[in-house]
């Protein structure tokens, strides 16, 4: 091999193996930002393949980011459990532990996270039988009973876990098993804080067929090992993402046609009427507070192919009124959406998701967009 060849062999080898340590790059790409879209560099991953995810983001003491997601590669059908994975930054991935293992024919898939008041990640995860119940006709897939949530606990960063197996009431008559959505907060009291809905039975007993939803605020008081129903959020909603202000106040953003922000002034006793802030079929939201005062509203779209995908807003007044959404991932498939965001110490904003198909990827993950939100208005 002569010298003046020798350069490029080991610069092609260096490529190829940079390439097989990348954890499926979408893109990293700098480009011209313009108005309302995040600015310089936006960075899209395939963090986490071949699971369908539903991914909470949850940021530990120490900084690393914990992802608790379903993992396996399927819309719930199938047996799998809550998996714990762990990031520096939000580029790289490794899976820690499983909070809640599932027995066979059942799934837990699920979840609620966030740190308790001493430092500990909990996560409240529920799922689903695929055993037929008695007196009730055999249903679909995954689809017979909704199972008991666990709120399982980890003093480790997700490597191990314990589980509190009857931390919550039993359920409304007329209503399902509670199941868990977004994140938990501690409280101004020091209280822990989070939301749970219900699916309400057309035949309580005979048919796991819905009529409606339920989602109530739970508060627990002993540092997250047992839980009580404080009150009604949405009386028509199901997947709510809760969200502390500051002092008494809160928002929760919840799903019903589209996505509507609930407040309350006295630590979640009461809620205001709501407000719409996304349009129908755009649904699964996240609310996160940015290092500069803003809100950040990440959801999901599937309203029409163009525009499907993972959509952000911002707000400075508290949400009350919010920017123009911006665009920050385009997904190929309807069947995607549930972002969760965190920002990071140095100002980068980490947006997990799932899709069933993006560009060049047509198969269930857990993606990020690491993107930079654009500078508020002077």
């Amino acid at each position: 091999m002569s010298a003046m060849n020798y350069p490029r062999h080991r610069s092609f080898a260096v490529l190829a193996l940079a390439l097989l340590l990348t954890p499926f790059a979408l893109t990293a790409q700098t480009t011209a930002p313009k108005a309302g879209a995040p600015a310089d560099k936006t960075e899209r991953y395939i963090a986490i393949d071949n699971v369908c995810a539903w991914p909470n983001l949850t940021v530990l003491p120490d900084g690393t980011i914990v992802a608790t997601i379903f993992g396996q590669p399927t819309h719930g059908q199938t047996e799998g459990a809550a998996e714990c994975w762990a990031s520096k930054d939000g580029r790289f991935w490794e899976k820690r532990g499983i909070p809640a293992p599932n027995a066979p024919s059942t799934n837990r898939m699920n979840v609620a996270a966030g740190l308790a008041k001493n430092g500990d990640l909990l996560v409240a995860c529920s799922g689903w039988s695929n055993l037929q119940q008695p007196g009730q006709a055999k249903e679909a897939a995954f689809r017979d009973a909704i199972l008991r949530a666990w709120v399982c606990r980890s003093s480790d960063g997700g490597r191990t876990w314990i589980q509190y197996k009857n931390a919550l009431p039993a359920p409304q008559e007329g209503f399902s098993e509670y199941v868990p959505f977004g994140d938990i907060f501690v409280g101004e009291d020091g209280a822990l804080h989070t939301v749970f809905y219900a699916r309400q039975f057309a035949e309580p007993g005979k048919s796991t067929k819905r009529i409606g939803h339920r989602s109530w605020h739970f508060r627990s008081d002993d540092d997250g090992r047992t839980w009580q129903r404080i009150s009604v959020i949405g009386p028509k909603s199901d997947e709510t993402d809760l969200f502390h202000l500051g002092g008494k106040r809160w928002l929760a953003a919840a799903r019903s046609d589209a996505v509507y922000l609930y407040r309350s002034d006295d630590d979640g006793k009461t809620w205001q009427e709501p407000q719409r802030v996304t349009e129908p079929q755009e649904v699964n939201a996240h609310l996160a507070r940015l290092k500069d005062g803003r809100l950040l509203l990440s959801y999901g779209n599937r309203v029409k192919a163009d525009q499907y995908g993972v959509w952000t807003k911002l707000s400075s007044d508290e949400g009350k009124t919010w920017n123009a959404p911006v665009h920050i991932l385009h997904s190929a498939a309807r069947d995607c959406g549930y972002p969760s965001s965190i920002q990071r110490p140095d100002g980068a904003v980490v947006t997990a998701y799932y899709s069933a198909s993006v560009a060049n990827h047509t198969r269930y993950h857990m993606g990020v967009v690491i993107w930079t939100a654009p500078a508020p208005n002077p």
